[in-house]
């Protein structure tokens, strides 16, 4: 069976390279893209420029001026993204329909087709790289192998204009000197179980019986199990299902008053009511975010058979998230609703399916 070809394209420093694109002025200072440091906003990117005095995204702007003092700050410009990132994937559309965007800045290709036209998926890589940058003045860094999971891995590991390839016959000596922090859905607090575990490395990983995984490390752990022997059988969905919505809010000041948190959670959840109707979706999941005044970050979840449809569905298990919180206690600078697990509705009788569903317990070369 003939391996599948996968490209992951992630854009460098997307953002701040649109600014400096668009502002010629920018080009070759560390430009963050966010609030400005005297407000309370955060980093939303910032160039290379910035990166190299530490500065990095979701960082309190303060901090990153602080770090930084010769940095620029420039509000965000969204429509300018999202324009840019439709010329990107006009590019794309040119070698494949087998596209899955991730974010507004990158995305995984199915080009096991194209590569076989053109003579490898690296030379199709090269191919959309070179002409982002004549089209659009923006660079690429693209990441080429046979799954999703190394591809993403490729892509991060030249950056920035990089192209980075992982054959299958050398994947796995990639994998096992791999450490664990860049394996994908391995967040801080994962790693610093997996390193108490003993496992530094992909071999280390993979010495690693399912079970064992499967025990430390629940459901994920049938996945750390599979990618550590560079197995990733996941399609490039081309119409890839909505995951999230969410809604969220950052207060002018730190906000202790119930009152005043209540009344913006009630609008936050009709915001979320009015999305949901529009894509016509149902959620099976509601969380909880706060950010408190030090900038920790904590969310509170629910997930039971019943479906999210309207505020009211929300409002009415919101109470519930908010006594697992300090809220009102502790000043929040931040609050938000999420939801999750989407659902499509189906036909014109969703509704009486949602009150069913209520009422019922059962539910080559590269």
């Amino acid at each position: 069976m003939t391996a599948r070809k996968i490209l992951h394209i992630d854009m460098d420093a997307f953002f701040a390279s649109v600014e400096q694109r668009d502002f010629p002025h920018l080009r070759g200072k560390p430009v963050i893209v966010g609030g400005k440091p005297e407000s309370r906003g955060v980093v939303a990117a910032c160039s290379y420029e910035a990166r190299k005095f530490g500065v990095h995204s979701a960082m309190p702007s303060a901090r990153a001026h602080k770090l930084c003092r010769e940095a620029v700050f420039v509000p965000a410009r969204f429509d300018a993204y999202r324009a840019a990132s439709t010329g990107i994937h006009a590019v794309f559309k040119r070698y494949t329909d087998m596209i899955e965007p991730l974010s507004l800045d990158e995305a995984y290709l199915d080009v096991t087709a194209q590569a076989e036209a053109l003579g490898s998926a690296t030379e199709v890589a090269k191919r959309i790289k070179r002409e982002i940058k004549l089209e659009l003045d923006l660079t690429a860094s693209a990441g080429v192998s046979y799954n999703k999971f190394l591809a993403k891995i490729a892509s991060d590991m030249d950056k920035p204009d990089g192209l980075y390839v992982i054959r299958p016959e050398l994947a796995q000596r990639f994998i096992d000197q791999l450490p664990i922090r860049k394996f994908f859905g391995v967040g801080k607090v994962t790693e610093q179980k997996m390193h108490r575990l003993g496992i530094f490395t992909g071999a280390d990983l993979k010495a690693r019986t399912e079970l064992e995984l499967q025990t430390a490390f629940g459901q994920s752990g049938g996945y750390y199990y599979r990618v550590a022997r560079g197995i990733d059988d996941r399609p490039v969905r081309a119409h890839r299902v909505r995951k999230s919505l969410g809604k969220e809010t950052t207060f002018s000041r730190d906000v202790t008053d119930k009152k005043f948190i209540w009344q913006t959670l009630l609008e936050l959840a009709e915001s979320l009511e009015t999305a949901l109707e529009n894509k016509q979706m149902m959620a099976r999941s509601l969380t909880l975010k706060l950010r408190y005044a030090d900038f920790k970050l904590i969310t509170r979840s629910k997930t039971g058979i019943s479906l999210y449809t309207s505020a009211e569905d929300i409002v009415g298990d919101l109470p519930e998230l908010l006594r697992k919180t300090e809220a009102g206690a502790r000043p929040i600078r931040l609050i938000g609703i999420t939801l999750s697990n989407l659902y499509k509705h189906i036909d014109e009788q969703s509704k009486s399916a949602v009150s069913e569903v209520r009422d019922s317990p059962q539910l080559g070369l590269f």
